[in-house]
């Protein structure tokens, strides 16, 4: 049986903002698939966080092409629970997708080339049921590739019907210059950036951040919370049920030191006294960088999205919080 949204889904239009200087809003908060909706996790706990997202008034839902694992998973369970619960909401929803990172075997199942970004779309619309896509990502350069080969891949999507807008991730500034330039002159405006930006990783504002304002770019800042660093997980130690104590692929043992740790409790005392958790800390602190649109944001747990939503009530700092946080993370 098909799922019927909250009534009050809509209640905080404030929630939505515009994407650069598109016509397009995205909320504040949209929920990543990249971890829990793969093979292994549970199909009922993964239908509930996307739905409950949805109640929450969160209409953008992203993804890759191999976000799993497997890679295609995460891509087949949100098909199929837009197919059996959202169907009739597909108007509300903003899809995104990327194509960038090794998918399939041999030499067209990588990076940037035409072939691979085109073919990695239609296997993308397969597997989520779709006509199209809202938002088709180049999800990284590729020194081997010319970027008018992998902008013009992107402009035929769009010119095709099967992607609305073009967006890039993971591009330096002058990469993201460039793109933005063959995007526009192929008549496929470049909408979005998606980079990874946290307290602890703040690499975009080497210039980034200045070039997506230049060019009317809006930022989707991936890893808000640094894989959960930037949350009340590690504060004593490392949880066996945690990121790390599980799973060290993303975020290893030996990172967590004891200096980074008297960091994460610093913020958090500062966060606290904000009436915030830290996570919802961090991510009000990326909502006030002008630049940002939208913070994705993961999720074991639909109490989880719930808590993230708390950072959107209170994303103003004062320039005393913001100089106090400066010094908690230059010691």
């Amino acid at each position: 049986m098909s799922h019927q949204p909250a009534s009050t889904r809509y209640d905080h239009p404030g929630l939505y903002r515009p994407c650069g200087r598109s016509g397009l809003k995205l909320p504040a908060l949209s929920l990543g698939l990249w971890h829990n909706f793969g093979g292994a996790d549970q199909p009922a706990n993964s239908r509930a966080l996307i739905l409950r997202a949805f109640d929450l008034g969160i209409t953008h839902f992203d993804l890759a092409n191999n976000y799993g694992p497997p890679a295609g998973a995460a891509e087949e369970t949100f098909g199929r629970v837009l197919r059996e619960d959202l169907a009739a909401y597909r108007d509300e929803l903003i899809v995104s997708t990327k194509a960038g990172y090794d998918m399939w075997p041999g030499p067209y199942g990588d990076h940037g080339s035409r072939k691979y970004l085109l073919a990695s779309l239609d296997q993308s619309l397969r597997r989520l049921g779709l006509a199209y896509v809202d938002i088709f990502y180049s999800h990284r350069p590729d020194p081997d590739t010319p970027i008018e080969e992998t902008m013009g891949a992107l402009a035929h999507a769009v010119h095709g019907g099967k992607a609305l807008y073009a967006g890039i991730s993971n591009y330096n500034p002058e990469q993201t210059a460039r793109a933005a330039k063959v995007l526009r002159d192929l008549g496929a405006p470049c909408l979005i950036h998606q980079p990874r930006y946290n307290l602890f990783d703040r690499w975009v504002e080497g210039g980034l951040l200045e070039v997506l304002q230049r060019e009317g770019i809006g930022a989707i800042a991936f890893s808000p919370l640094a894989q959960g660093l930037l949350s009340n997980r590690y504060l004593t130690g490392i949880p066996a049920d945690s990121r790390a104590g599980h799973d060290p692929r993303f975020l290893r043992p030996d990172q967590i030191t004891e200096a980074k740790r008297g960091q994460i409790r610093a913020l958090d005392g500062l966060a606290r006294v904000r009436g915030q958790s830290l996570a919802q800390m961090a991510v009000a602190w990326l909502l006030r960088q002008p630049a940002v649109t939208s913070v994705l944001v993961g999720a074991s747990k639909a109490s989880q999205i719930e808590d993230s939503l708390g950072a959107v009530t209170n994303a103003a700092f004062s320039t005393d919080e913001l100089v106090r946080i400066d010094r908690i993370l230059a010691g």
